[in-house]
C-alpha cells in the first residue's frame, strides 16, 4: 500500500472515530460543553501517553517544531470548544455542516502556508462534495441560533488551521502520538480552571458515554494525524466527508433515525466525487 492509500485509510478511520465522538456528545445530555471536551481530551491524552511510554519515544519535540505544536494546540482547543458548544446548542445537522467547513480551510491554509498547489479538477471535486453534504445536512439557521452558529463557524476555521499544522509537523518528522498528546494535554489544562470552579456532577452513564467520546476522539486524532503525515490536504480532505455517512448509520443504529431521499442523493454525490478524486490523483501520479 503506497502512502496515498495509507492516508485515505487513515482519514476514513478518523472520520469513523469522530462520528462515534459526536454520537456520544449528543447522548451525554446537557452537560457543559467545556466539561464534555475535557473528558474527550483526557482520554486521548492518556492513550497517547501510554503509546509514547511503551514505544520509549520520549516526551520531547524538535525545537523548531514547538511553535507549530503550540499553534496546533491553541487552534485545536478553540475548535473543540466551539464545536462542542455548537453541538450542544444547535440542531446536529447544522453543527455538522459548520464542522465540515474545516477541510476547505485546511486546503486554503495549506495553499497559503505550505505552498501546496490545487488543480482546477480538485477544486471542483471538493465543491461538488460540499454540495452533496448540503443535500444530507439541509441546514436551516434562524436568528436565535446566530451565536452558536458563529461558534460553529469559528470551530471549522480553527480546525482547518489545526490540521494544516498537523500536516506541517508530519512533514517535519514530528511523532504522531506526541502531536496528539501535546494537543490533548494542552486542551485539558485550558479546561481545568472551568472544571475546578464550575464542574457539574454527572451520572455513571454520562461518565461512561463521555469516556466513549474520548475513545472515539482518540481514534479520530490518531487517524487524522497519520493521514496528513502521509499525504497533502488537497488529495485526501475529500474523504473526510465519509463522516457524514458514518454518522447517518450510527444515528439509525442508536437513535433510529432514517435518512430521507435527499440524504441518499447526497451520499451518491459525495461517493462519486471521492471516486473521481481518487482516480484523478492516481492517474496524475502515473
Amino acid at each position: 500500500m503506497n502512502t496515498k492509500n495509507k492516508a485515505i485509510v487513515c482519514i476514513l478511520i478518523s472520520a469513523f472515530g469522530f462520528s462515534i465522538m459526536n454520537l456520544c456528545v449528543k447522548l451525554s445530555g446537557d452537560l457543559p460543553s467545556i466539561e464534555k471536551s475535557f473528558f474527550r481530551n483526557l482520554v486521548a491524552a492518556i492513550i497517547a501517553f501510554i503509546l509514547l511510554y511503551r514505544r520509549k519515544a520520549g516526551f520531547s519535540c524538535k525545537k523548531e517544531n514547538l511553535p507549530a505544536l503550540i499553534l496546533r494546540a491553541v487552534l485545536g482547543t478553540i475548535g473543540i470548544f466551539c464545536n462542542f458548544y455548537a453541538l450542544s446548542h444547535m440542531v446536529l445537522s447544522d453543527a455538522s455542516m459548520l464542522n465540515k467547513l474545516s477541510p476547505f480551510f485546511t486546503l486554503i491554509f495549506s495553499y497559503i502556508f505550505l505552498k501546496e498547489k490545487l488543480s482546477p479538477f480538485q477544486c471542483i471535486a471538493i465543491v461538488i462534495a460540499f454540495i452533496g453534504s448540503l443535500f444530507i445536512i439541509k441546514p436551516s439557521f434562524d436568528l436565535s441560533a446566530t451565536f452558536p452558529a458563529l461558534c460553529g463557524f469559528i470551530g471549522g476555521v480553527c480546525a482547518g488551521g489545526a490540521y494544516t499544522c498537523v500536516r506541517y509537523l508530519g512533514i517535519k518528522g514530528e511523532k504522531g502520538p506526541f502531536i496528539v498528546f501535546f494537543f490533548s494535554a494542552f486542551s485539558c489544562l485550558a479546561a481545568l480552571p472551568y472544571m475546578i470552579f464550575f464542574f457539574e456532577p454527572m451520572t455513571l452513564q454520562q461518565f461512561l458515554i463521555l469516556i466513549g467520546a474520548g475513545a472515539g476522539a482518540a481514534v479520530g486524532q490518531f487517524g487524522i494525524t497519520a493521514a496528513y503525515k502521509y499525504a497533502p490536504a488537497r488529495e485526501i480532505s475529500i474523504y473526510d466527508y465519509s463522516q457524514i455517512i458514518f454518522s447517518t448509520v450510527l444515528g439509525f443504529l442508536f437513535l433510529r433515525q432514517i435518512p430521507d431521499m435527499w440524504s441518499f442523493v447526497g451520499y451518491g454525490i459525495i461517493i462519486a466525487a471521492s471516486v473521481a478524486m481518487f482516480l484523478f490523483n492516481n492517474r496524475k501520479r502515473v
